[in-house]
């Protein structure tokens, strides 16, 4: 089979390459993992759990390693440390919680029933992971489906490959066993025919809306349970009363860092009118401090995007929007590191509408578009006016107030006074494009689990 490369976006060199399983070995590989499902189910909660963090604190002794693959494998600059805390404090409360979600509810335990409900793994889960946070997003499922009970096959995106392998080896070392957890690389047409082919018992994908189209498709029929995350376009809204200063602060963050490549990451922001002109010099001041460079420059805060095919869809975005009315006000000139190709400045728009794609399609880079409302229905308009839902900022110093307003918006989290960040208590989910499924919290613990009744008679 045709091996699939892996282009570093630092320099454009092939950093790794791997052939693809053919049919007959990726069947081989879901069987081992079905197999193997059962035993791994008997084992005790605790042991699990164990098991579980064990390979978390393998990850995090390799850190130095890993952190140097990722800024060759998908550019973020190397002064950031990889997706630790975040992995860690995901492991911890999941693990925390798995007890108590997982343990049968007891309905009636008397002299003539016991009824119960309890959760019982799904069997195999398979992840297929994104490249733009490779570690969190596996985590995110790794970790509940192997303590509830799940063997997992995890396959990665090409532009991240050797993140699998790291975790299987994270995981194998602490204990876990190999058919347990596999990692595996594999192309389109065998993801699909293992999917159509009831080789799997749950899948999660975080992705393209095209790439979930093609796992429902593959999946239609089957009655497999998915989980879909397929990114978003989210807004951010300043309110008359907001805190301008950490309005600007923490969007502007939330729009550029990661050189904009997150799933929940800002790529729209409505302010008030009254603060709007403020705003928007404040946010060019903001951008105009960022260094784009060489991921392993120490004073580099903007690596370039994952892949030159990506910087040129948001080069395309802004292009368009400018042709159509749209101001520009970062001088890419200021950023000498931009080649046209994966090192792309980042840049602020004035002067959009929603007849952009800049406004309206993912951009996934380091470009952000500013409009002026007059108040909370202009905003809750606009934010609502999308094709996506997965997570909106409102900021404001009433709690009430954004309850109420997030309360009418369309998207899976509603933040106040935050955006780009997530919650393990809580879930990780969205709505409309964004796609469907929830991860994290106790529910991520019953996406991964089916009920299971008991009614047991005394005679």
């Amino acid at each position: 089979m045709k091996p699939i490369q892996l282009i570093s976006p630092v320099d454009g060199s092939v950093y790794a390459e791997r052939t693809p399983l053919t049919l007959d070995a990726a069947r081989a590989a879901a069987a081992r993992a079905k197999a193997a499902q059962k035993g791994w189910a008997a084992r005790p909660l605790a042991e699990r759990i164990a098991l579980v963090k064990a390979g978390v604190a393998n990850l995090n002794a390799n850190a130095e390693k890993i952190v140097e693959e990722l800024a060759w494998q998908m550019g973020r600059p190397t002064r950031f440390g990889g997706e630790f805390g975040g992995v860690n404090a995901r492991t911890e409360y999941m693990s925390e919680i798995a007890e108590a979600t997982l343990a049968p509810q007891t309905i009636e335990d008397s002299d003539k029933f016991r009824r119960y409900l309890a959760r019982e793994a799904l069997g195999v889960v398979f992840i297929v992971a994104p490249w733009n946070y490779p570690y969190l997003t596996t985590i995110n499922t790794l970790v509940p489906a192997l303590i509830a009970g799940n063997t997992v096959v995890l396959k990665h995106a090409s532009q991240t490959m050797l993140v699998g392998e790291r975790l299987a080896e994270a995981f194998h070392a602490a204990g876990v066993p190999a058919d347990v957890f596999q990692n595996v690389v594999l192309d389109h047409a065998t993801t699909e025919h293992l999917i159509a082919n009831r080789a799997f018992n749950f899948v999660n994908f975080t992705g393209s809306v095209g790439g979930g189209q093609a796992i429902e498709r593959a999946a239609a029929g089957t009655f497999t349970p998915l989980g879909l995350e397929l990114g978003g376009k989210d807004p951010g809204y300043v309110r008359a009363d907001a805190n301008l200063d950490a309005a600007v602060d923490t969007l502007m963050d939330g729009a550029m860092f990661n050189a904009g490549q997150c799933c929940c990451g800002i790529e729209r922001i409505y302010v008030h009118e009254s603060l709007y002109d403020a705003f928007v010099e404040k946010a060019v001041a903001w951008v105009k401090t960022l260094t784009l460079g060489n991921p392993f420059d120490a004073g580099s805060t903007l690596g370039p995007m994952a892949n030159k095919r990506f910087a040129a869809v948001v080069r395309g975005q802004i292009a368009e929007a400018v042709a159509a009315g749209a101001k520009a006000l970062i001088d890419p000139a200021l950023f000498p590191a931009d080649d046209g190709g994966a090192y792309l400045a980042p840049q602020v728009l004035v002067n959009v509408d929603h007849s952009m794609r800049v406004m309206m399609e993912e951009s996934f880079g380091p470009v952000v578009g500013i409009m002026k409302v007059k108040d909370d229905a202009e905003a809750l308009r606009l934010m609502n006016d999308s094709p996506y839902g997965l997570t909106a900022s409102i900021w404001t110093t009433d709690y009430d107030t954004a309850a109420d307003l997030g309360a009418q918006i369309e998207t899976g989290t509603i933040f106040m006074n935050r955006a780009d960040y997530l919650d393990p208590a809580l879930c990780w989910t969205g709505c409309k494009d964004t796609g469907r499924g929830g991860s994290l919290s106790y529910l991520g613990f019953l996406s991964v689990t089916r009920p299971k009744s008991y009614h047991l008679k005394k005679v």
